[in-house]
């Protein structure tokens, strides 16, 4: 029987997709193993406190005389294993979500002290693949207040069935933090997007998972005019195409009637039938929340209004950080454990 060149390129891909997969899983059920044994660890050194910094000191002299070719139980790291431990003492939420991550980024997340918000940017790192780096920066920007926290100026309640309406909640932020952006004065909303566009893995990064970019100034005809969306994506959590309008100053009412405007375009030219209502978010240098829900009320098509904010360049060490494919799919392989 004659080889089909086809069937076996599809074949090989097809095995090593599997290899692929099994080498993620077995390296996940290592990192989980590790992050349950430092729990554990933790957990002793807790039951023995009484006996004070001398007991650590003699524990990380005597694991490394055991286990010479071991690093990863030095003072400082069994002191984290402490804290860890007491932070969670429940083994359960340590294995469901803490032991989707490396120890690194536990680490990383010992500056949270709520377990809420621990546990939240522990489940959004596994999500999204960020590097510790990452992480950090995220902790910083306050993510979690921008995104859980914040009172959400949208009619998406009004306009979206569910599950896709809280979908839609939970991707917002207020305010969305552009600081990869120098501010000048002057800036005008075109000069804004071109920068977004310029470092759009950056931008693909602050507006959350699943969104992939179209284009910026994407042209639309509607009945022989011309129009143009300053930035459109597609989101592939949502199913839907999203339409960003950018604004450099207050929110005024009738920017939400343009947007409305170009979602009922998107809809009726780009939206497939398998295609959940496109969705849209007016981006604001400020905004009164009050007369943004006015606005939105009685809008036909689903929208929210935040602000953003440009700040100064992100710090040099960031700028490598912002995850690939490829760290994605091997983000708990590069794990690194302090000595």
């Amino acid at each position: 029987m004659l080889l089909n060149n086809n069937e076996y390129l599809a074949a090989i891909e097809s095995i090593k997709g599997e290899i692929k997969a099994a080498q993620y899983r077995a390296v996940l059920n290592v990192n989980r193993e590790l992050i349950l044994l430092y729990h554990s660890i933790g957990q002793v050194i807790n039951e023995h406190k009484v006996w004070g910094n001398r007991f650590v000191e003699n524990l990380a002299q005597d694991i490394k005389i055991a286990f010479p070719g071991v690093t990863g139980y030095s003072v400082r790291n069994l002191k984290y294993m402490a804290k860890f431990a007491a932070l969670f003492p429940d083994t359960e939420i340590v294995q469901a979500s803490l032991a989707q991550i490396t120890w690194y980024h536990n680490i990383a997340l010992n500056k949270v002290k709520d377990t809420e918000r621990y546990i939240w940017y522990a489940n959004k790192t596994a999500e999204n693949g960020w590097s510790r780096n990452v992480l950090v920066h995220q902790i910083e920007s306050g993510l979690y207040e921008r995104q859980v926290l914040t009172e959400k100026v949208a009619n998406f309640e009004t306009r979206l069935a569910a599950p896709q309406s809280e979908l839609a909640i939970q991707t917002m932020k207020d305010p969305y933090v552009f600081d990869f952006i120098p501010f000048k004065e002057d800036m005008v909303e075109r000069d804004i997007e071109r920068a977004l566009v310029q470092d759009v893995t950056k931008l693909l990064l602050e507006l959350g998972t699943g969104f992939a970019f179209l284009g910026n100034q994407y042209h639309m005809n509607v009945g022989g005019d011309d129009f143009y969306i300053d930035l459109l994506f597609y989101n592939l959590n949502l199913r839907c195409y999203v339409v960003i309008e950018l604004k450099t100053g207050d929110f005024k009412p009738d920017y939400a009637g343009q947007l409305n405007f170009y979602l009922s375009a998107v809809d009726a030219i780009l939206k497939k039938p398998e295609d959940q209502p496109s969705i849209g978010l007016l981006l604001c240098k400020s905004k009164n929340n009050l007369v943004a829900e006015y606005a939105l009320k009685d809008m036909s098509k689903p929208m929210g209004v935040s602000e953003y904010r440009l700040t100064s360049a992100l710090p040099k060490e960031l700028e490598q950080q912002f995850p690939t494919a490829d760290d994605i799919r091997n983000r708990i392989s590069n794990d690194t454990q302090p000595d």
